[in-house]
């Protein structure tokens, strides 16, 4: 796999994880509201899609142009052979 395709599965994953850290909580709202019940299946929905936009987008960032104009603004990541970012 790409470092590329790398990055991006890794950012779906934390954003999954971080939407699950926030479920429990979700699910009590929903359990002492009737109306908020309907509405259950597509706010998991939505969770779902947040981490696969979360995705692409990362992949969209990882590309070399969009990474060049991250290097104008000094956010710009640069892969060395050690795995970690250079200067």
């Amino acid at each position: 796999m790409s470092p590329k395709a790398k990055r991006a599965v890794r950012t779906a994953l934390q954003t999954l994880a971080a939407v699950a850290a926030v479920l429990p909580a979700l699910a009590a709202i929903v359990a002492d509201s009737s109306e908020l019940a309907v509405a259950a299946p597509w706010l998991i929905a939505a969770a779902a899609s947040a981490a696969v936009v979360a995705g692409v987008v990362a992949r969209i960032m990882a590309a070399p142009a969009f990474e060049r104009l991250l290097d104008r603004f000094g956010i710009g990541l640069r892969d060395d052979r050690t795995g970690g970012t250079g200067a």
